[in-house]
């Protein structure tokens, strides 16, 4: 069948979705407005989806930015499609958030985080437990301050993990990674 027909016959399939996890086109500390960040770098980039920040926050823990009904069913790729985690929930089992280092991971722009030189460091802003909930005496308080003596949760990314657990002074400019987090579709289907 037709993906028309199989729309309006009323069977979703998860097979034609998937959640992007996309990096800022560059580095910020832990003083940010990354939902807005995400937000824009996503439609300078032609992207329909909202996106939002892979951070957990004063408001939400990290496990639950994604919508509920696609945590389970929805691969999370990068931005040309390669899978880096079977499902949303799959990042929070406890692992840290275990990756194949050897999909990258890319910026709005199209570069890979891990190889291009506009992140100097290979670390990324989370602020979160293993398990993706907030920590709150590790997230830069709220992700409103760069100063030196404020506590951010981060993760080397050579590590192979989204969610390893190191804290890092808020000063430091990392990469912030965007969670795809709702689709636009076509309501003539």
């Amino acid at each position: 069948p037709s993906v028309i027909s199989f729309f309006k016959n009323g069977a979703f399939s998860s097979f034609f979705f998937q959640l992007h996890l996309v990096a800022l086109n560059f580095p910020l500390s832990g003083d940010m407005r990354a939902d807005f960040q995400c937000f824009r770098q996503a439609q300078l980039a032609g992207l329909t989806s909202t996106y939002r920040a892979f951070l957990s926050s004063h408001l939400q823990d990290l496990a639950t930015v994604v919508r509920k009904t696609d945590r389970h069913h929805l691969p999370v790729v990068n931005l040309q499609g390669e899978t880096l985690f079977s499902n949303w929930e799959s990042i929070f089992d406890g692992n840290g958030g275990q990756f194949n280092i050897h999909v990258p991971i890319y910026s709005f722009d199209g570069r890979n985080i891990m190889t291009d030189s506009s992140w100097p460091q290979k670390v990324i802003w989370h602020g979160s437990t293993a398990n993706g909930i907030r920590l709150v005496s590790n997230y830069c308080e709220a992700w409103h301050t760069a100063d030196m003596g404020a506590m951010g949760q981060a993760s080397p990314l050579n590590t192979g993990k989204l969610l390893d657990q190191k804290v890092f002074s808020c000063n430091n400019q990392f990469i912030v990674l965007c969670i795809e987090n709702s689709f636009v579709s076509d309501p003539q289907g």
